[in-house]
């Protein structure tokens, strides 16, 4: 929509025509705006809804100033008719002719029924006058013309651009969720049975809500574009709805995640019995070499080894009957928890078998050095030396007798490497290793 020309004198025949021209051009562009907002699908679909809130209350107003709209069209067109009538009374139109023009065309000469402007109630007429009719001239029409059809439309293409977007991507996301509802209930995800299942219904209500409020109050969930004057400037608000298809993308992935133990339940039953089995296995071991060290070993605190967790065990059965029932949604959980647990058996049993054994490895050492030292002397032609031959038996007597105070054993391996060094002709060992 354009505007006319600032009043001025009384206008010649040339402006005349110029301006009936400019009048003509800018009387199509207003009609072919007026047609396609009449026309707009967006509109179309307003009037025949069932609106509420927010939508509801700019519609109303909308609507008004749309009737109002096409109120001072009318008086435009019926102005410009006016206009062309006396023009075209004459060839050369005469000075009466041209007042009567130039007050037409630049003058408030255009009146519009107050009783319309009245009831129409557009907030642009601020508030309206109350006359029972308004006389404008075509450049303040025009302005009014703008003003009304720019928020019209502005209102009009942000409902239609929410219904385009927004319930056929609710509709959608409702057709997956019913999917994933079905393949929840064949994997036992059921409401009440399982979190999962609790939120499938909670995301149905919730879509389901939200449809009913984007039909009934689309500009509910609009967002305007900062800083944007053009009609329609903005976008849908997506924010619920994103919310909800993450909230369904999350129920998925836990689905996914039963169906996965239900493809491989019984393979990671089996790894979780082997687990459990060795780590049964090193505990019986464990307590075995506990024996052994007490009975070989003197002067040594040993710690107890406990018996196998009977609480796993019970686990592992409760697991194996859900699978047998196909509760899968029971079985995920439980089969994640006692792999943790297994493993952490396991690698208990494993530290408590060193802890037990460790008096062993000592006496292992401290033989394996008494020998070494031995063949060291033996490779220096020292081997019969009595000194030596007295030293090693009695370090022998006490690592190979039972049980063995490993104290007094590693002091009479240590006699026996300084013996050794002194007579080799090398530093003297440390008397007291502990501190290596």
């Amino acid at each position: 929509m354009g505007v006319t020309g600032p009043p001025g004198p009384v206008m010649d025949r040339d402006e005349v025509d110029r301006a009936l021209a400019r009048l003509g051009a800018e009387h199509e562009a207003i009609e072919t705006s007026l047609l396609a907002l009449q026309d707009h699908a967006g509109r179309r679909l307003l009037e025949g809804a069932s609106l509420t809130g927010v939508t509801q209350e700019r519609w109303e107003t909308a609507d008004a100033s749309i009737t109002l709209l096409w109120a001072y069209f009318d008086a435009y067109t019926d102005a410009l008719r006016s206009a062309r009538e006396i023009r075209s009374r004459r060839r050369w139109s005469s000075r009466e002719d041209l007042v009567e023009l130039t007050e037409l065309l630049r003058g408030d000469a255009v009146t519009v029924a107050g009783s319309t402007t009245a009831e129409a109630n557009a907030p642009t007429l601020h508030g309206g006058s109350g006359k029972l009719s308004e006389r404008f001239s075509l450049v303040t029409l025009v302005e009014r013309m703008n003003e009304l059809y720019a928020t019209s439309l502005d209102m009009v293409v942000a409902a239609d651009a929410v219904w385009s977007a927004l319930p056929a991507r609710i509709d959608l996301l409702a057709a997956e969720l019913q999917r994933t509802r079905q393949l929840a209930h064949s994997v036992g995800v059921r409401p009440g049975e399982h979190p999962s299942g609790d939120d499938l219904e909670r995301i149905t209500r919730t879509l389901t809500a939200l449809r009913e409020q984007v039909i009934s109050d689309p500009l509910a969930f609009w967002r305007r574009a900062q800083g944007s004057s053009a009609p329609g400037g903005g976008k849908p608000d997506t924010t619920s709805y994103d919310r909800e298809a993450r909230a369904l993308e999350d129920v998925r992935r836990e689905i996914d995640a039963v169906l996965t133990v239900r493809q491989d339940s019984e393979a990671r039953l089996v790894r979780l019995r082997d687990v459990l089995s060795r780590a049964d296995r090193t505990l019986a071991e464990a307590r075995t070499a506990r024996g052994e060290v007490l009975a070989k070993i003197a002067a040594t605190e040993v710690p107890v080894v406990s018996g196998p967790p009977t609480v796993l065990q019970e686990q592992l059965a409760t697991a194996a009957e859900y699978r047998r029932h196909a509760q899968w949604h029971r079985l995920s959980p439980l089969l994640e928890s006692l792999e943790q647990k297994a493993e952490d058996e396991l690698l208990r049993a494993r530290e408590s078998l060193t802890a037990v054994t460790q008096p062993l490895a000592v006496r292992a050492e401290l033989r394996g050095r008494l020998d070494a030292y031995k063949a060291k002397v033996a490779r220096h032609g020292l081997a019969e030396d009595p000194f030596l031959i007295e030293r090693y038996d009695a370090a022998r007597r006490m690592l190979w007798s039972a049980p063995c105070d490993l104290r007094v054993a590693e002091q009479a391996v240590l006699r026996y490497q300084h013996a050794a060094a002194e007579l080799l002709g090398a530093p003297r060992v440390p008397q007291d290793r502990r501190g290596e």
